[in-house]
């Protein structure tokens, strides 16, 4: 299950969307909003996202991790809108036969989508400023709001239009 959302995550549902009796290892990762980045105070997040892609390069990614481990389920979902302190953010559940695979697929896939999917996330930070930071964790501008990069669709691989 890939999913985009407003809503907050529902973690021990998706935990159980993956389980089966095919696998004996269930990994799950939460993504929270911290208050403290780089030493500054974070009040607040705001993620936003090119849906579509983002859905896309997220089922892009299931399918790779399906292609190097032996993966039963996986559901990963990503919040969109604004997240207090300590709100989920991000999930990814993997069950797999054996725990080694699990735990190296579920960090594939959350590493991985941290910096090909199309989701940008904005700090707000307690002096009242915002930035906009890349999946590295750099800054676009500091202390400023900057205008959302462009994409880079060089390796972007986008499913066949319908004849």
């Amino acid at each position: 299950m890939i999913h985009l959302t407003h809503d907050q995550i529902d973690y021990a549902a998706l935990t159980e969307s993956v389980r089966s009796h095919d696998s004996g290892a269930v990994v799950l990762f939460l993504g929270t909003v911290r208050e403290l980045t780089s030493g500054r105070r974070t009040v607040a997040l705001d993620y936003d996202a090119y849906g579509p892609m983002a859905e896309a390069k997220l089922q892009d990614l299931e399918a790779e991790a399906r292609r190097r481990w032996p993966v039963d389920q996986v559901a990963i979902v990503h919040r969109i809108g604004h997240l207090e302190l300590g709100d989920v953010s991000v999930a990814v559940a993997v069950s797999c036969p054996h725990r080694h695979d699990a735990f190296e697929a579920a960090r594939f896939l959350i590493d991985t989508l941290k910096v090909t999917v199309p989701i940008w996330k904005k700090e707000n930070w307690s002096d009242g400023t915002t930035e906009w930071v890349h999946p590295d964790g750099a800054p676009t501008a500091e202390n400023k709001v900057a205008p959302v990069r462009p994409l880079d669709l060089r390796n972007v691989s986008l499913p066949a239009a319908p004849k």
